[in-house]
């Protein structure tokens, strides 16, 4: 444990020393009978417990928290923690100063008791004016792997995957859309645990790794969510992958009807992929038997109940391919990773998140392209005529979104420092210098990038985010 003489207030607002500190962590195992031990920037409290027999929880027991002050500790989080079950291992992140950095991880022994401390948790003021937040947490055992030769099918991958890396469990490849004797030109390993994908990362990050003569593209996956059973026990809408692009919405309708005319409400199909909602949830059950492995226009399909949006989480971090489930702009997604998917199949750093939330734009764009055939007429537009739903970057949302406003372009100005590694670290500050009426007009995010286009995309969905709070301005 730390040993630094420094001063730190308690809970009740007063200075205790680092002497302090220590006895409140030694009496707190002592009550407990719980060891603590620091290593690798993290503090472990338990895993496991006294008198712990068996594997240790499964995945599902495990919850983030965020926004821990930074002079709390041990002694105080845990009997916080303890109100809502058992905890198998409290995991606190520090700094080398001796505090906190601002997280935690909380194991329970089961996963009832984990989403009991979603609940009561979430939004807990710890201190006064000091909220935390509270969600589930995931170890991602699964990596992203792009510019995969098209023609490889997923058993030579799974077998070079297993020749260059340890611990992997299995391979998800997805056809081509419009091909489907080719895969999609990336692929998704799962590994047998966070460590042995960890471990696979660290081996092929360095952008020199090749597979088959082509450098291959790594990094971590979106997770697959975790949804209550409570809650899917209440879905009614089925997610429909492996379509052909071909394939419309009536034809989907007309073949899910075929085992029971009238059961289909209605079909929302995107481009390769589709969600069919039922009037009745016992329908999308037997659906979803039936139709399951089905060809419709030559392509066999697969059907699963597609997961709907996690309420209680609002709010999401991302640290190091651990990501809790947020909320979503989607009325059901995919349990599988699907490369056309918002969350899921896509490279985690592609997803900007920032400060645990999610930007309230810039909405998902479908990134096709289409050929150019002479004779094609050609209109000139403005950028500001089109809608939100056209812009993929963040930052050219923030202009589009300044103009609706009728203010003028938004000002960015760079900042830079040095990690502790030596990496040069970058933020922006982000101006709008229309802003006269007393209200916030800088905005900077709390997260530091290593490149300009990460920082500025990270400034401006910072800045969407905190615009989009005002109901006076319009996203």
């Amino acid at each position: 444990m730390h040993e630094e003489n420094k001063v730190a207030p308690n809970g009740c607002g007063k200075i205790r020393s680092g002497t302090q500190n220590e006895a409140a962590l030694l009496a707190l195992m002592e009550k407990t009978g719980y060891s603590m031990v620091q290593e690798n920037g993290q503090r472990k409290f338990g895993g496991p417990p006294p008198g712990w027999e068996g594997p240790p929880p499964p995945r599902g027991c495990e919850v983030f928290v965020g926004k821990i002050p930074r002079d709390m500790y041990e002694d105080e989080l845990v009997p916080v923690f303890e109100r809502a079950g058992k905890i198998y291992e409290f995991r606190l992140m520090m700094e080398f100063s001796g505090e906190n950095r601002g997280y935690a991880f909380v194991m329970y022994t089961t996963k009832e008791e984990a989403q009991l401390a979603i609940k009561i948790l979430n939004n807990y003021e710890i201190r006064p004016g000091k909220f935390i937040g509270v969600c589930v947490s995931l170890d991602n055992c699964r990596l992203f792997i792009g510019a995969i030769p098209k023609e490889k099918k997923k058993e030579e991958i799974l077998n070079e995957m297993k020749k260059v890396t340890e611990g992997v469990v299995d391979v998800i490849v997805y056809p081509n859309a419009t091909d489907k004797t080719k895969n999609r030109g990336f692929a998704f390993v799962e590994y047998e645990s966070h460590r042995a994908a960890a471990m696979a990362r660290r081996r092929l990050i360095p952008g020199t790794f090749q597979l088959w003569g082509h450098t291959i593209q790594v990094d971590w996956a979106d997770p697959e969510k975790e949804v209550d059973e409570e809650t899917m026990q209440r879905v009614k809408v089925l997610y429909v992958r492996n379509l052909m692009i071909s394939t419309t919405e009536d034809t989907i309708k007309a073949e899910f009807n075929k085992f029971k005319p009238g059961a289909v409400e209605r079909v929302k199909k995107l481009r390769d992929y589709a969600f069919v909602h039922f009037f009745h949830r016992d329908d999308a059950i037997a659906a979803m038997s039936v139709m399951n492995g089905k060809c419709i226009d030559g392509a066999s399909i697969e059907v699963t109940l597609a997961k709907p949006v996690n309420k209680e989480g609002t709010w999401k971090q991302h640290f190091n391919g651990q990501i809790s489930p947020g909320s979503e702009n989607l009325l059901g997604f995919p349990n599988k990773d699907d490369g056309h998917q918002k969350s899921i199949g896509k490279p985690s750093s592609l997803s900007v998140r920032l400060n645990g939330q999610h930007s309230p734009g810039p909405p998902e764009v479908e990134r096709c392209t289409y050929s150019f055939f002479p004779g094609i007429k050609l209109t000139p537009i403005s950028m500001y005529s089109l809608k939100p739903s056209h812009f993929s970057s963040a930052a050219m949302h923030l202009d589009y979104f300044c103009n609706k406003n009728n203010w003028a372009p938004p000002e960015y100005y760079l900042y830079s420092t040095t990690s502790q590694d030596g990496k040069i670290l970058l933020v922006y500050k982000v101006l709008i210098p229309s802003i006269a009426d007393g209200s916030q007009s800088y905005f900077m995010p709390d997260k530091l990038c290593t490149t300009v286009e990460g920082a500025k995309e990270l400034a401006a969905q910072f800045t969407l985010l905190h615009l989009g709070k005002h109901k006076r301005f319009q996203l």
